[in-house]
């Protein structure tokens, strides 16, 4: 049943355990009246802004509740236009290759490959140059049209439970900055295994609320965003796992590659760094890895029974 604003549901049971015992973790910190596409682009630096979120007392999951519908997002993710994100696409494809590395150690064969969330197709492009078979999903119009005109990708347009996908398909499917987006991540997970083949892989790269960063930071934390709905432990993502019939078989911390220009640019402080042409691509030639450990990477493999 709908409560609250239109395009939003009152949850009566925890997303990832199905448990019904809820206390309130933190306070909406935006007006919903205000959200828009700008909000919830990959590059946007709303820091700080939140849901209202719930906090599972059985598996330590946090989610925005009341949560908006899946078609409610979906539809400001279609409008949204990020260029920012493809002017650092040297960065996110070093990011990308170390996933997929990883695969490629589990899945010498290679075989078939789904990004889901696949924005510019910057993984997908890097994946099929290493031999993969590559298929994307990805709800934003203007990120569709990029991936085809910059890399000759065609993904789908749409998000996770609109778009049509083939059962026993895939060897691996990536889901990088993907889950906290999502809703219902139960239901994503359990489509998600309908598409693997027997043995096929999940890579899952997503945000850890119980990390030393997210501890120090507080409020402020940099994932702490109007385009997150979730927010995973340990214990709540092996339990979303497991539920949905993954065995994990590998498990570290995350680390991402920026240039300088990207990361003084998204901070007040140093944003006159980077204002001057040539200061600009000054920066921008400088990767620098961040390694904060505030995210888990996970690969978990379909078990032959759920």
């Amino acid at each position: 049943m709908s409560e609250g604003p239109p395009h939003f549901e009152k949850l009566q049971r925890c997303p990832v355990c199905s448990g019904t015992g809820f206390s309130s973790y933190r306070k909406r910190t935006f007006d919903i009246s205000t959200l828009s596409e700008d909000n919830i682009k990959i590059t946007d630096s709303d820091y700080g802004k939140i849901w209202d979120l719930d906090l599972c007392e059985t598996c330590t999951h946090v989610f925005a509740n009341p949560i908006p519908s899946p078609a409610f997002i979906q539809s400001l993710y279609a409008k949204t236009e990020d260029p920012d994100y493809e002017e650092e696409s040297l960065g996110r494809g070093k990011n990308f290759q170390r996933i997929l590395n990883a695969l490629e150690k589990i899945h010498p064969e290679k075989g078939r490959l789904l990004d889901v969330g696949a924005a510019t197709g910057i993984l997908m492009h890097l994946a099929r140059e290493k031999g993969w078979v590559t298929e994307g999903v990805e709800p934003s119009s203007w990120a569709v049209e990029v991936a085809k005109k910059k890399y000759d990708l065609t993904l789908m347009e749409g998000n996770l439970e609109t778009v049509t996908l083939k059962s026993n398909t895939y060897t691996a499917v990536t889901l990088v900055d993907f889950i906290e987006h999502v809703s219902h991540p139960n239901e994503a997970l359990s489509k998600i295994r309908e598409t693997l083949k027997p043995g096929g892989t999940v890579c899952l790269v997503t945000p850890d609320i119980q990390s030393l960063a997210a501890r120090a930071m507080g409020k402020g934390w940099w994932h702490f965003r109007p385009g997150h709905l979730a927010y995973f432990t340990k214990k709540s993502l092996l339990t979303l796992l497991e539920r949905s019939g993954f065995q994990v078989i590998k498990w570290r911390r995350y680390a991402w590659t920026f240039s300088a220009h990207y990361l003084l640019s998204r901070m007040s402080l140093f944003k006159f760094l980077v204002k001057n042409p040539r200061m600009a691509f000054f920066w921008k030639n400088i990767p620098i890895k961040l390694a904060l450990r505030d995210s888990y990477e996970v690969y978990a493999r379909k078990e032959n029974s759920a």
